[in-house]
């Protein structure tokens, strides 16, 4: 196996550890994925990846349900830094107008890799939003969106933004999408971060 392909297996690795520690729980081992400075960008959330575990925990308590599934990847690696692309889907099942639904989104998880201490760890997370949609667990239940609120939400996470702010989240309503200019701008920040600049990250 060539060096190059051995390192791409340890950041998936890293990465799908990510999916199966943080969906089960398993805080411990899920902490030991991220950079000592790793940040979590999510639409709920932006912070530290240990403020990232907390208000994950107050969540479950509180009966919030959000979970993940990875498909394929693609890596680009210089040194010890990498940029991680893997397409996943974040499914999260709530109370919609009270409606039981799956709201799931469609995505790429783009990652800022870097080793550290001779591991592969997640230094920042920027998810990138497709598409999404939501559905009813009962099939024959009448669901009744505010299409107001709606059309004001994010093209790409649309239906995610509406579940979150219906339950109480502060839900950032500029995430990266498919297209458009901030999604330009992250692929323009993971280049020069790539090539030994800066990843214009930032603070908390």
């Amino acid at each position: 196996m060539s060096n190059s392909l051995q390192e791409e297996l340890l950041i998936r690795q890293t990465v799908e550890r990510w999916a199966v520690w943080r969906d089960a729980g398993d805080w411990e081992r899920f902490a030991s994925v991220w950079h000592p400075d790793g940040v979590m960008m999510a639409t709920w959330f932006q912070g530290h990846y240990k403020d990232f575990i907390r208000v994950t925990q107050e969540g479950w308590k509180k009966g919030v349900s959000i979970l993940h599934f990875l498909g394929g990847s693609a890596v680009d690696i210089n040194g010890d830094r990498a940029i991680s692309q893997t397409k996943m889907t974040i499914s999260q099942r709530g109370d919609v107008e009270g409606v039981l639904c799956d709201v799931v989104c469609t995505g790429r998880f783009y990652d800022f890799m870097v080793k550290h201490e001779g591991e592969w760890k997640v230094l920042h997370r920027q998810p990138i939003y497709e598409k999404d949609r939501i559905d009813p667990l009962d099939p024959a239940a009448v669901l009744k969106l505010d299409q107001d609120a709606l059309a004001k939400m994010p093209a790409g996470y649309r239906h995610l933004a509406y579940i979150q702010t219906r339950i109480g989240y502060n839900v950032k309503m500029d995430m990266p999408m498919l297209t458009g200019p901030e999604v330009d701008d992250l692929y323009r920040r993971g280049r020069n971060w790539l090539a030994g600049g800066d990843g214009e990250f930032p603070k908390f």
